[in-house]
C-alpha cells in the first residue's frame, strides 16, 4: 500500500507526529504529492523490466516463437536522514508562557528535514555520499535525456512538450523547475494567448498546471547548470509517480505502520547539559520501478 506523508500524518494518533508530518509537507507540494510504500527490512529487491516481450502474428500449423522481457533485478536500500534539536530545559521554564520551545525547535528541524530530502530527491548521489540515496537526475537514463542544443537555448513549448512524451505507462504527475523555470513558462503561455490553470492542493499550497500536469517548484534545481560553453542552464523533469512508476519507500512494521516513514523520539534529558533531547528521523530511499517514468529536459537558458 502507497501513503503519502500528508495522509501518514492523518493516520497517526499522536498530536506531535501529526504535527512534524504537517510541517514537512506544508508549503511542499514534491512531498505532498510523493507517495510512499512501507517495507519491512532494511531494503527493497525488484525487477526493472529492459526490454519488453513482443508478440507476433503466425500462420495455421506455424511453430509459436517463444519471448520473454529482460529484466534487471534492483535493490533500492534505506538511507537514514533526521537529526537532534536540544531544547534547554531554563529556556523551557522561562519562556514557558511565551510559546512551547519544544514545538518551536521540532518545527525547525522538521523543515531541516524537509530541504534535505528535496535536494536530495533531485541531487543526490551516492557516489559522492555514501549515506544518501540516488535523486532523479542520476536515476534518469541517457534515452529519458531532451537537451535542448549542444550549449544550451531557449525553453519553448514544443520541448517542454517532448518532454512530457517521454513518460510512458501515463501521463506525468508532476514538472519539476525552479522558479526561473516557471517563469518563462508564464512568458510563453502570455505569448501564446493562454494562461496556465492553478489549483491548491492540501493545506491551501497553490500550484500551477501545465496541460493538467502540476507545476512543482524546487529550489534546489540550479539555473547555473553548466552545458557546453554555457553557465546558466537550468532543468525540467517529469515524474511519473506510483507502484508501477517511482516512489518513496521507508520502513515500518507494514502497511499499517505509516508513521514509521518519519519518525519522533524524545531521547530525554542529556547528562552533559541542561537540555532535553529530540529526534527526528526517517529510514527513507526512491525506488524507480520503470525508468521511462522519469525524464529530463537540459540546458534550458535565461
Amino acid at each position: 500500500m502507497a501513503v503519502t506523508l500528508v495522509e501518514a500524518g492523518k493516520l497517526s494518533n499522536d498530536t506531535l507526529h501529526t504535527g512534524v508530518f504537517e510541517t514537512i509537507t506544508k508549503d511542499g507540494p514534491l512531498l505532498q504529492l510523493l507517495p510512499f510504500m512501507v517495507v519491512l527490512g532494511n531494503a527493497l529487491t525488484y525487477n526493472r523490466e529492459n526490454v519488453a516481450a513482443t508478440a507476433a502474428f503466425r500462420s495455421v500449423g506455424a511453430a509459436w516463437t517463444e519471448d520473454t522481457p529482460t529484466l534487471t533485478q534492483v535493490t533500492a536500500t534505506l538511507k537514514i536522514i533526521g537529526g537532534d534539536a536540544d531544547v534547554d530545559n531554563f529556556l523551557r521554564a522561562t519562556r514557558g508562557n511565551l510559546q512551547d520551545l519544544d514545538a518551536e525547535i521540532i518545527t525547525l528541524k522538521a523543515l531541516a528535514v524537509r530541504r534535505l530530502l528535496e535536494d536530495t530527491f533531485i541531487n543526490g548521489d551516492e557516489g559522492v555520499n555514501p549515506d544518501a540515496f540516488d535523486g532523479i537526475d542520476l536515476l534518469t537514463p541517457t534515452a529519458q535525456t531532451v537537451t535542448n542544443g549542444a550549449n544550451g537555448g531557449a525553453l519553448t513549448l514544443a520541448l517542454l512538450d517532448e518532454l512530457i512524451d517521454k513518460i510512458r505507462g501515463g501521463a506525468p504527475d508532476m514538472l519539476l523547475m525552479s522558479r526561473r523555470s516557471r517563469r518563462q513558462i508564464n512568458v510563453l503561455a502570455r505569448a501564446s494567448g493562454t494562461f496556465l490553470e492553478t489549483d491548491i492542493l492540501q493545506f491551501g499550497t497553490w500550484v500551477q498546471r501545465y496541460n493538467g500536469i502540476p507545476i512543482v517548484i524546487n529550489d534546489y534545481i540550479s539555473d547555473a547548470q553548466v552545458v557546453g560553453t554555457s553557465g546558466d542552464a537550468s532543468t525540467i523533469h517529469a515524474v511519473r509517480l506510483g507502484p508501477d512508476a517511482l516512489m518513496g519507500i521507508a520502513a515500518g512494521q507494514g502497511d499499517d505502520d505509516p508513521n514509521g516513514i518519519i519518525q519522533v523520539e524524545n531521547i530525554g534529558s542529556l547528562e552533559a547539559k541542561d537540555a532535553t533531547r529530540w529526534r527526528i528521523k526517517g529510514y527513507i530511499s526512491l525506488a524507480l520501478f520503470r525508468t521511462d517514468a522519469i525524464a529530463r529536459l537540459q540546458g534550458l537558458r535565461a
